[in-house]
């Protein structure tokens, strides 16, 4: 398969299990799948797994781009994920007060001889890695039918 242009993503099946996937970009190529549990082959991450990994490298990239540049001593940033569902009426700070929402947990342990002001610049500065902010605003998914 050939390699997309940048700024696009094919996945496609790859023909070795039910639902896995293999997911081409410029330069790499991945799979994808479901657990076993789930019919999957447990060939690569689920889905989900995949969107919390792009917000947990976004945010530890985001991380480090602002300590260096602030000079700040930050030796690693660890980003632990977890994507659950919750009842709306559970949620103290969500404009849906009916039915289930999505909910991401984002732990960050920050290693690195870090005074208080430098700890809670970079957790504020966690929230505004891009991938968290495209997932915390509204999203457009427009899909059609390719050569339609």
């Amino acid at each position: 398969m050939d390699h997309p242009e940048p700024g696009t993503v094919i996945v496609t099946a790859s023909g070795d299990g039910t639902y896995t996937q293999q997911i081409t970009t410029t330069t790499h190529t991945m799979l994808v799948d479901e657990p076993v549990t789930a019919g999957g082959a447990d060939a690569g991450p689920n889905p989900y797994e995949l969107l919390l990994a792009s917000l947990g490298s976004c945010t530890a990239i985001t991380l480090r781009m602002y300590a260096d540049r602030k000079g700040i001593p930050l030796t690693r940033a660890t980003v632990r994920l977890r994507h659950d569902r919750i009842h709306a009426q559970d949620c103290e700070r969500c404009e849906t007060e009916r039915g289930m929402l999505s909910r991401i947990t984002r732990e960050i342990h920050l290693d690195g001889n870090l005074d208080d002001d430098q700890r809670a610049k970079l957790m504020a500065i966690a929230d505004k890695c891009p991938v968290h902010r495209t997932l915390s605003s509204e999203i457009v998914i427009e899909t059609r039918e390719a050569g339609r």
